[in-house]
């Protein structure tokens, strides 16, 4: 039979799906950070603040 094992990574390998994930990831924070600052500084609202509800008086029985 052969051998399906995938051959052994070159001394300079590229990064693997774990690492290229986990710097995706800071990169994000990273990104998000930043526009929640932005945000925090022009006065806005932050993204996970819901507005307040607009619900209708309640109306008379009959």
């Amino acid at each position: 039979m052969t051998d399906r094992r995938s051959p052994a990574p070159p001394a300079g390998r590229a990064p693997d799906r774990a690492e290229r994930l986990a710097a995706a990831l800071r990169e994000n924070l990273k990104r998000r950070k930043a526009q929640a600052r932005a945000r925090e500084a022009a006065g806005q609202a932050p993204e996970g603040a819901a507005a307040p509800a607009k619900v209708a008086p309640p109306r008379g029985l009959g």
